[in-house]
């Protein structure tokens, strides 16, 4: 069965390059802009895979992990958390908000099938 990722990004370019990638590697790709409408669609899209940007507008990447380990489908998920090289303590964070690891921006498409496969059995 496809796996399905969630892309969380607030850059259209970003989630665009990325849900390519993600579609060509054989992936059910959606994309949202914003955490408020990841939590809208999580449950009845139940993503195997969450994908967040860290800075966005109406809620943050870490606030959305922490929103999404509450839901019982998302509790054993992997959420991956995309970041820039500079945000060590923000890295911290996320792992402690329940995130599995973290992409740096900009992701080669190498880098991101990559990381997938190593914290999505069967991806």
């Amino acid at each position: 069965m496809m796996k399905k990722i969630l892309l969380v990004d607030d850059s259209l370019t970003m989630l665009m390059s990325m849900e390519g990638v993600l579609k060509r590697a054989g992936f059910d790709v959606k994309t949202v802009t914003d955490g408020a409408s990841a939590l809208t669609l999580v449950p009845q899209y139940s993503p195997d895979l969450v994908i967040t940007d860290l800075n966005m507008p109406n809620m943050d990447g870490i606030s959305l992990i922490k929103e999404l380990k509450k839901l019982p489908n998302m509790r054993f998920k992997p959420i991956l958390m995309l970041t820039t090289e500079s945000q060590q303590s923000k890295k911290v964070e996320a792992k402690a908000a329940g995130a599995t690891g973290w992409l740096v921006k900009p992701v080669s498409p190498t880098d991101l099938t990559d990381v997938i496969k190593k914290v999505l059995p069967g991806a």
